[in-house]
Parts: C-alpha cells; structure tokens; sequence
C-alpha cells in the first residue's frame, strides 16, 4: 500500500509541478494578493479629506481650523466661500466632511455665549463617518477645554485638576493598527481559497481527461487513490502558509507571537476539512468550471461569514447559529490567537474541538461520496 501511495504522491506532485501556470498559481498568487489585498484592506481613517467655511474669519475660528488639521486625522483641501459649494463637493466625493463656522462664532465665545459650528460628512460610509465625528468631537472638546482655561485664566481663577483619569492601555495590538486584524483572516482566506479550488478542480481534471479511469484499471484502492489525490495539495497548502507568514513578517511586521508547532498542527485540521469540501464538490461536478463554480458559490458566504471583516457577535442570532458549520470561523479564531494573542490550547479548545469535528465529518462524508462516484 505505502509503495502505491508513494507512486501516486510522485505523479502528483510532478503533475502540478510541470505547469507554469501552476506553479505561479502556488507559489506567487499568495505573495501577490496577501501583499495587495493587506495594503487596501484597513479601517485606519486618517487624512480625510476636509472642506472649510469660515464665516466668522476672526482668530477664534482659524485657532478651531488649525486644530483640526494639528493631527493626521484630518487634511483641509478646499476653502469655500458660501454653502452652495458644500452640496457639489459631497455629491462628487471630493470632500468626507465639511466644516462650517458660523458668523458670530468669535462673538459668541468672547460673551461667555454657546457657540456653535456645524461638522458636515459624507454618510455613504458610515464606518468613517463616525470615526470621524469621534474625531471631531475630542478636537471640540479639546478646544473648549483650552478656551475655558484662557476665560478662567483672565478673571484669575485656576482650573483644579480633574480628580478621574482613564488610562487606556490595548492588548494584543498596542497602536490599534488594523492590519494585525486583518493580515491572519487574509491568510486563513488565502488558505481556503486555494485548497479548495486546487484540489477540486485538480479531481475534476482527470474526469474530463480520462486520466482517472486509467488509473482506476489499476491495483490502487479508493483510499489511496484519494489520498494520493489529497496529501499533495495538504503540503502545497503548506507552503503556501509558509511563504505568506514570511511576507507578513517582513513586509508589514505581523510576526507569530505563540506557538509555530500548534499553529502548523492546527493548521492541517483546517486543510484537511477544506479537501473534505473539495472532494464533496469535485464528486458530484463533472467539468472543471462546475467545480469552479460551486467553489465560488461556497467561498463568499464563508468568507463573509467567518468573522474576517464583521465581529459574529454583531450578527443576527440565526446567521451567527449558521456560522457554527463554517470552518474557517474556527480557524479564524485559532489563527488570530495563536498569531496575535499568543494563546494555547487551553484558550482555544471550544475552536480546536469545533474544528476538528467539521474536518472528520466533512472528510467522512467525502470518502464516503467519492468512493461511490468512484465505483
């Protein structure tokens, strides 16, 4: 049996190996979309674009415009003249936000009044909406606080200083940057998208070129025929991971904080269930843009629903129940705490457990499908 099986994963690896086009599908395609797709894929909201109308133009109002432009949450980039410029430059998305100050806001402020200005944003995106309304308000607050202490400050009164502080400190990602999050889902997505789409058109592939009847004729039994179909495309997943952790290393400073030796483990849990899938679709596909096609069909729901962009708690009850049978939720949460929090298997058991569940059901399944088809 082991001689058989040793012949099979030779044919195979020569087989994909002897294509170009595979090649590049294997070791390139990661690197390329992990580099691009880690590079666009980011909730840090910074240098937003920012009109101004100050129709007060007195120093008071141009102290607020420089402390909106202080930091790099915002970058002014017109100043208008009336407000009928603020419709055309949100409609055309030139500007996120519009900033409009009031006359009589210098005024207000000197006569000890309420003193308004009006924040003006492009709600199409509401994620930068309102982490730039959040923006907004500290800059506000900030300036208010400086303002007090000046009128407090001429009448010869001191402020006392303010008896609760909060000293916030994150884990895991002490400067909040976004791409720590998404790197490990963009290699879990990586992962998933290749194992299954390798492996299922790879089966189909000896379907259409008779190929599989040829080998059938043969000694080889299902099993073997089905691991020697499988094993290869686990070791090319494999070094697809690998390649994509060196490139989040060097190229963005994503580095594994746990254990390398549970991560790879744990990681052939995942491939294992994703050949299950795989197998389930190249049985009952019978041309490579069928499997192609279902593959497709399964890999948007799951990506979107594994956590990758939107938190499961936020979900509907019904749709976080149906994330359960996802394998790349269980896996997303293994990845992220292994690579990010730096967690063993007594943090991450419920996923580990889950998990394997899904890889030995799905795998069964498969099995027992393709041994079927195969008769």
């Amino acid at each position: 049996m082991l001689q058989r099986l040793y012949r099979m994963l030779i044919k195979e690896f020569l087989q994909m190996l002897r294509d170009p086009r595979m090649r590049v599908v294997i070791f390139g395609m990661p690197v390329i979309q992990l580099t691009i797709m880690a590079f666009a894929l980011t909730t840090d909201v910074t240098d937003i674009r920012l009109a101004v109308l100050d129709m007060d133009k007195t120093p008071a109002s141009r102290e607020l415009i420089s402390a909106f432009t202080a930091g790099n949450y915002f970058r002014i980039t017109d100043n208008l003249m009336s407000e009928r410029e603020i419709t055309p430059l949100l409609d055309r998305s030139d500007v996120r936000a519009v900033l409009q100050i009031p006359f009589g806001f210098s005024k207000d402020i000197l006569t000890e009044q309420t003193a308004g200005v009006q924040l003006i944003t492009d709600g199409t995106d509401s994620n930068s909406t309102s982490i730039a309304l959040g923006y907004a308000g500290f800059i506000v607050s900030d300036y208010n606080d400086k303002r007090l202490a000046e009128r407090l400050g001429r009448k010869g009164t001191t402020i006392s200083p303010v008896q609760i502080t909060t000293e916030s400190r994150a884990w895991y990602n002490t400067n909040q940057e976004s791409k720590f999050y998404y790197v490990p889902a963009l290699i879990a997505t990586m992962l998933y998208i290749f194992s299954l789409l390798l492996t299922s058109i790879g089966i189909v592939r000896e379907k259409e070129i008779g190929t599989i009847e040829q080998v059938m004729v043969t000694p080889i039994r299902g099993i073997e025929f089905i691991l020697g179909k499988t094993i290869p495309y686990m070791i090319t997943g494999y070094i697809t991971m690998s390649i994509m952790l060196i490139v989040a290393f060097f190229l963005f400073g994503v580095h594994v904080r746990g254990s390398l030796l549970l991560l790879y483990g744990l990681t052939g849990i995942y491939l294992a269930g994703n050949m299950g899938i795989a197998l389930l679709i190249s049985g009952s596909a019978a041309t490579q843009q069928q499997a192609l096609l279902t593959s497709f069909l399964i890999l948007m729901p799951s990506v979107m629903l594994s956590g990758f962009m939107f938190p499961i708690s936020n979900m509907p009850d019904p749709v976080r129940y149906a994330t359960v049978i996802n394998p790349m939720r269980w896996y997303l949460d293994i990845l992220r705490g292994i690579v990010m929090k730096d967690v063993g298997i007594s943090a991450l058991w419920p996923a580990i457990v889950a998990q394997t569940v899904l890889s030995v059901t799905f795998l069964t399944l498969a099995i027992s499908r393709f041994k079927k088809t195969l008769s």
